[in-house]
């Protein structure tokens, strides 16, 4: 009985120790994440070189210098990128990696049209040399004819 209940016992913590990963701590890191986040834009390199990018028609992108011809092929400029305030999520893992989720107005010009955008954002950060760099990103347009963005209500 006695071995069975130190089995019991022993399972029960070392799930309670694998559950407990704080990934909503790091304060600096999360600010440094909010920082890199809102001072993206055009000419802006916050991407490692080894990154993968998926674009907008599921194409993926296995460098910068990829994701960067992607864009020229399909006569895509990205005029301006900002997030909405309030709609950044992070999640910090070992204070070296970053698992963001964000919503951001996205200006656009394809094929010589301007549009303007709603994408949701999901991206992975890593810190190398004490910088953060992205090395995954993908996003979802937003259809707010289907979905209204309620910026109001938090998760």
């Amino acid at each position: 009985m006695k071995p069975l209940l130190s089995s019991i016992f022993l399972i029960f913590l070392s799930a309670c120790t694998f559950a407990q990963i704080d990934t909503t701590s790091y304060p600096r890191e999360r600010q440094e994440i909010r920082q890199l986040l809102q001072s993206q834009g055009p000419g802006t390199r916050i991407d490692c070189t080894d990154m993968i990018a998926v674009g907008p028609k599921g194409d993926i992108s296995f460098s910068h210098q990829q994701w960067i011809e992607a864009q020229r092929k399909e006569k895509l400029i990205f005029k301006s990128v900002k997030p909405l305030p309030g709609n950044e999520f992070i999640r910090i893992y070992g204070g070296t990696i970053a698992v963001v989720n964000i919503l951001i107005n996205v200006n656009i010009v394809v094929d010589g049209r301007d549009l303007n955008i709603k994408v949701r954002r999901l991206e992975v950060y890593h810190k190398i040399s004490g910088n953060w760099c992205r090395v995954a990103g993908q996003g979802t347009q937003v259809d707010e004819t289907l979905f209204p963005i309620d910026t109001k209500s938090k998760l």
